[in-house]
């Protein structure tokens, strides 16, 4: 069986250089961390969980919670993507994950009931929602917490410059010639939809595009249907958009298959951008152009914040804003600036 002193042989390092890098310590170098993960790796080592328990008094377990509006959890192609990235930066570091049941011994707990019983190491939080009095809890306890998807000056949070992504999807459009361009918005008790529409209202005002009221469209909790019934709204207006922005790719699928049902075409009748490039939006017809959040960099981001503090014994008020990418693909087109006052009949 393959022990720390193996490591640290192989390695030349240390026995507690060979510690402090399993465990993540901010002061040992890249270099000798990058050569002693290797040789984790190549030589097969697996802690033993018992002793390195009672030697670092810590459980190496992390608790996991999703809290969304539609209740899919783990099958929303955004969250999955951010857990699964975070899932491979702490597991290298010898952490298991533990997906929260609010059930202990048969009878319904708090979240942080639930994760004090369970002796977590620390907890990462997936949530769109403001004022959700159980990730409050969360965030005001002892235990050290990262969220994703929010925004706090009280909190280590981590999230995407939705701002940003918007504005880049509205100024795309407006580079096509569109200036009639609605919105279809995610739900206003999420910080993503809050600050998506910011995004949208700022660029368009930026740029001098008259927006009417019935321009913006809730799409609900960034739900396909949510996005085919905005849609269907647009389409029933006297003078609709000639562009889309929708601040979900749920909501843009959904959209477009609206606009098809109508007889319409993307893009020829309707250019449409969505947000977040889930793994669908590169295979539909035609391929979404979108604002792309880097799923890989939010995970690395949330479990160093997290593993900070779990190191430090000391929670910290910390944000992360992740940068966005614009991806083009092929559901816009260029609108000659005469074409954009037609309307449907």
């Amino acid at each position: 069986m393959v022990t720390i002193y193996d490591i640290a042989k192989k390695t030349g390092y240390s026995v507690t250089t060979v510690s402090k890098a399993l465990n993540n310590y901010a002061d040992v170098s890249q270099k000798a961390k990058k050569a002693i993960l290797e040789a984790v790796e190549e030589m097969g080592y697996l802690p033993n969980s018992h002793a390195r328990t009672l030697t670092t008094k810590k459980s190496w377990t992390i608790g996991v919670i999703f809290i969304e509006s539609l209740g899919i959890g783990m099958k929303h192609p955004f969250f999955n993507a951010v857990i699964e990235s975070f899932r491979k930066n702490v597991e290298v570091l010898g952490y298991d994950l533990l997906f929260a049941s609010r059930m202990i011994n048969n009878q319904q707990k708090s979240y942080l009931e639930q994760f004090k019983y369970r002796g977590v190491d620390g907890v990462v939080v997936v949530c769109s929602r403001f004022n959700d009095e159980q990730v409050k809890e969360l965030m005001d306890s002892s235990i050290p917490t990262v969220v994703i998807d929010l925004h706090s000056k009280e909190s280590a949070v981590v999230n995407s410059d939705n701002f940003a992504g918007s504005y880049k999807a509205v100024e795309y459009l407006y580079s096509l010639g569109h200036r009639s361009i609605a919105h279809i918005a995610g739900h206003a008790t999420t910080f993503a939809g809050q600050e998506r529409r910011n995004g949208f209202l700022t660029s368009t005002k930026t740029m001098g595009l008259d927006v009417p009221d019935d321009y913006i469209v809730n799409g609900d909790y960034f739900s396909r249907e949510g996005g085919y019934n905005a849609m269907k709204k647009l389409l029933s207006l006297q003078n609709p958009p000639t562009a889309v922005f929708a601040a979900a790719d749920n909501l843009a699928i959904g959209a477009i298959d609206a606009i098809r049902e109508a007889g319409y075409q993307v893009p020829d009748d309707f250019s449409i951008i969505g947000f977040d490039d889930i793994e669908l939006a590169q295979f539909i017809n035609p391929p979404l152009t979108t604002v792309r959040q880097d799923t890989t960099l939010i995970g690395k981001e949330s479990a160093d914040l997290l593993i900070k503090q779990i190191n430090s014994q000391q929670k910290i008020a910390e944000s992360v804003v992740v940068p966005i990418e614009l991806v083009v693909r092929e559901s816009c087109k260029p609108l000659v600036q005469e074409e954009s006052s037609n309307s449907i009949s």
